[in-house]
């Protein structure tokens, strides 16, 4: 995304949020660029999408999608969705998150939704599933605190 050499990250993130546009916080995000990844607005919900690579494999014998992929998948679609959902002038740092696994990702694309199941004046938590072609058998979940809270300077 490009805009004004001036503008502040938590400026861009607003501005994608006013003009409606999630793909523009993932163009902010170069390693979410590398990845294949990308914020996108279906039926109405905000989900999360990884693109599927050969170089998102981990395991050439089966084929499967590297955990790792996986992992930045949940990760970043629950940074994205707080950014997007919640009233916070920070960027999210994550406290921890716990992913479980639960089957093998094909080599296909691959959807994450995150909800924000609490956010405090300090702190966040988002839930996350990702699937591939049917939503009601996800891949892996993950559970995910972010600190929220801005520094002395209101950046961090």
């Amino acid at each position: 995304m490009t805009g004004p050499a001036s503008a502040s990250l938590v400026d861009l993130i607003a501005q994608a949020k006013q003009e409606g546009q999630p793909g523009r916080l993932t163009d902010l995000v170069p390693y979410a660029r590398f990845m294949g990844l990308s914020m996108r607005h279906v039926a109405g919900e905000l989900l999360g999408h990884l693109t599927y690579s050969s170089t998102l494999i981990g395991n050439p014998a089966l084929p499967a999608l590297h955990g790792g992929a996986l992992g930045a998948l949940l990760e970043s679609t629950a940074i994205f969705q707080l950014l997007w959902e919640a009233e916070t002038v920070v960027l999210p740092k994550t406290i921890d998150i716990t992913v479980e696994y639960l089957r093998s990702g094909r080599p296909l694309d691959t959807w994450a939704k995150g909800t924000l199941t609490r956010q405090g004046r300090r702190v966040a938590n988002v839930r996350v599933e990702a699937w591939q072609e049917d939503r009601q058998r996800p891949i892996a979940m993950a559970q995910a605190h972010f600190l929220i809270l801005p520094g002395e300077d209101g950046e961090r």
